[in-house]
């Protein structure tokens, strides 16, 4: 364990050399070198309003990031940006201090409507906005539109056309649906899918800790996913995400749940929007069930004590002006965070008018909705559920008890 905390403290300070102020620049620690060519590419445009462009700094382990920028964050080794989680993520590393309150920000942004103000909450703490997002995401089934024409299947509207592709799809000998539990998170992707689609407004309760893992709704929706996999319409757990976009293209699996800033690896996996591919929200359970979405938005927070606070400040104030986020959305080929930037991917462009149409209620995705260390608990015993480990009321009982201990504990650190 020393060695482990020496050697991310030498990371920490190496990392911090590259931190120093840079004329023309603002510093941006990731945990994605794969967006290091948006991040510049959008860096280019913030230079034309504010002077600075975007020099990022990856960092590809998420546990060494998240470790460093919690030990550098306070000190003159953080960068000038720092990409991180929404929601209780946020609020957890906001308890230690050392963020810059970006209030001003914000309400400059919702005056212009470049914001959802229905946002605010999931990017503050104790009534100050401590995180600008970065973009917006939803969760979705992609699905080859070339196996689903060959099949006579067309895109589910309901929960029982939903069930007749996966019958078709498993009669044809394609898995209907990829499920992983490959690198931790990916197990929260069907739960949290399943309990929205039964009912959303119990998903947002149990989030806050207000309802009850065993209560009907949640035992309704692991009942679901248990009925799935006994089917064989899922994937083995340790399916590997990373193969999703070419087992969709080569008709391995049928419908591939993930978020939309997957379309960028659908079109490296040779596939075009529209043609090859589209995608949809999965339908509620029952069509009297409002319609809901799960979404995701990572925020840029300014450290306190960046080398270069007062270019960090401009180019967080600038970050979601449209040309920008014009550049920045098409190279993610996702939704802006920017509500008056139309996605350029037209698959993503069509579920956004699906989500206005339809007036689908927005629910933060489970990894960022409830304190840290309970979701992580109950993202291993999702886990296990896949594996095979344990019975849907014993998951459920079981992150129940977390649940009772760990909102215990976060209430009682607020107090």
């Amino acid at each position: 364990m020393a060695a482990g905390a020496a050697a991310v403290t030498a990371g920490g300070c190496a990392r911090g050399e590259s931190t120093s102020a840079q004329p023309g620049t603002t510093s941006i620690s990731n945990d994605n070198a794969t967006w290091d060519d948006g991040y510049r590419s959008a860096g280019g445009e913030l230079k034309k309003i504010t002077g600075y462009a975007l020099r990022p700094l990856s960092n590809p382990s998420v546990t060494s990031y998240q470790q460093v920028v919690q030990m550098t964050l306070q000190t003159s080794k953080s960068s000038d940006l720092v990409k991180w989680a929404s929601g209780y993520q946020l609020k957890r590393l906001a308890r230690a201090g050392g963020l810059t309150d970006l209030t001003r920000v914000w309400e400059r942004y919702a005056a212009k409507g470049w914001v959802r103000t229905a946002s605010r909450d999931a990017v503050s703490y104790r009534g100050k906005a401590l995180g600008i997002p970065m973009y917006e995401s939803y969760y979705v089934l992609f699905y080859s539109k070339p196996v689903f024409k060959k099949l006579g299947l067309a895109e589910p509207g309901s929960w029982s056309e939903l069930l007749h592709c996966a019958e078709v799809l498993k009669r044809n000998g394609i898995t209907p649906f990829l499920a992983s539990q490959s690198g931790g998170w990916p197990a929260i992707e069907w739960f949290q899918e399943l309990v929205s689609k039964v009912d959303p407004r119990f998903y947002q309760r149990l989030v806050d800790g207000d309802a009850s893992y065993t209560d009907a709704p949640a035992r309704r929706a692991m009942d679901i996913w248990h009925d799935f996999m006994r089917k064989g319409w899922m994937t083995a757990p340790d399916f590997d995400q990373a193969r999703g976009p070419g087992a969709l293209k080569e008709a391995e699996v049928g419908m591939f749940l993930h978020g939309t800033w997957q379309a960028a690896g659908m079109s490296a996996a040779g596939m075009k929007p529209g043609t090859d591919y589209g995608a949809f929200i999965l339908p509620a359970v029952r069509s009297s069930t409002p319609k809901s979405v799960i979404a995701e938005s990572g925020v840029f927070v300014v450290p306190s004590r960046a080398s270069s606070h007062d270019a960090a400040m401009a180019n967080v104030g600038a970050w979601l002006d449209p040309s920008v986020q014009r550049v920045w959305s098409d190279f993610l080929q996702d939704s802006s965070a920017n509500p008056k930037v139309r996605a350029g991917n037209p698959v993503v462009a069509g579920l956004q008018r699906d989500i206005v149409r339809n007036r689908r209620m927005p629910l933060v995705r489970y990894w960022e909705a409830s304190p840290p260390s309970l979701i992580q608990g109950n993202t291993n015993d999702l886990g296990g559920f896949m594996a095979g480990q344990t019975s849907p009321a014993t998951t459920l009982r079981r992150m129940q008890e977390r649940a009772q201990d760990e909102w215990a504990a976060w209430k009682r650190d607020e107090a």
